[in-house]
């Protein structure tokens, strides 16, 4: 048998998986010790087959034994984490630099269950840190003065002194937005830039946000709009 995973929202999260089902893999911490805590429920013989949000993912889905398959699959449910979650349910994403595969992922799934730590709960999207935006690098010089020009300070990522690149060769802009106070209206704004791919903003996408305080851990249930 398996060893046991001691990881409160990863225990959590697996009691929502069924046999048989497709789970769409997120990236980024919390996702990461779901994807090792399935990978151990595989080994003890549970039949399912994961969609992996991200390279390094699938680099780690396969290294824990998950059958792995793409789009053309049935997702039940994609298990994720966010960088902050406000009290609609909605997310701010990105901060590891998949936000473009996790979004195809999670509109492609039944269910997208977010994992986050109670430091993660903010009364205001924006709170915690910057708002990610992945552009086209050919894009990127006029994509900056765009953004600078709604005010949004952005900072290109960088990685060992270069660009950061994305899964989808693209490149990041880390804006430094502040509290938003009207995300669907600032998500419309940015996404009218010409070489914007996607924001980190995930606004009504989740279902579920089981959030773990401590070894408590608790279910927030989006309430239909």
């Amino acid at each position: 048998m398996a060893a046991a995973i001691d990881d409160p929202l990863a225990t959590h999260a697996l009691g929502l998986v069924k046999a048989g089902d497709v789970v769409g893999l997120g990236s980024g911490r919390a996702a990461g010790a779901f994807v090792r805590a399935l990978g151990a429920r595989v080994r003890d013989g549970l039949r399912i087959r994961g969609v992996p949000t991200s390279e390094e993912t699938e680099r780690l889905a396969r290294e824990v034994g998950i059958d792995l398959v793409g789009l053309e699959a049935d997702i039940e449910l994609t298990v994720d984490g966010a960088d902050e979650v406000d009290g609609r349910l909605d997310l701010i994403k990105g901060h590891g630099g998949a936000l473009v595969r996790e979004r195809i992922v999670a509109a492609a799934s039944r269910r997208q269950i977010i994992l986050v730590t109670a430091d993660k709960l903010v009364e205001t999207l924006g709170a915690r840190g910057p708002l990610p935006v992945e552009v086209l690098p050919f894009a990127a010089p006029f994509c900056r003065r765009r953004l600078d020009d709604l005010g949004l300070k952005p900072t290109l990522r960088m990685l060992d002194e270069r660009p950061f690149v994305t899964d989808n060769f693209n490149v990041i802009f880390d804006c430094a937005t502040g509290p938003i106070v009207d995300p669907p209206r600032l998500e419309q704004a940015i996404r009218a830039i010409p070489g914007v791919i996607d924001t980190g903003l995930f606004l009504g996408t989740a279902a579920m946000v089981i959030v773990a305080d401590g070894r408590v851990v608790r279910e927030l249930v989006r309430r239909s709009r």
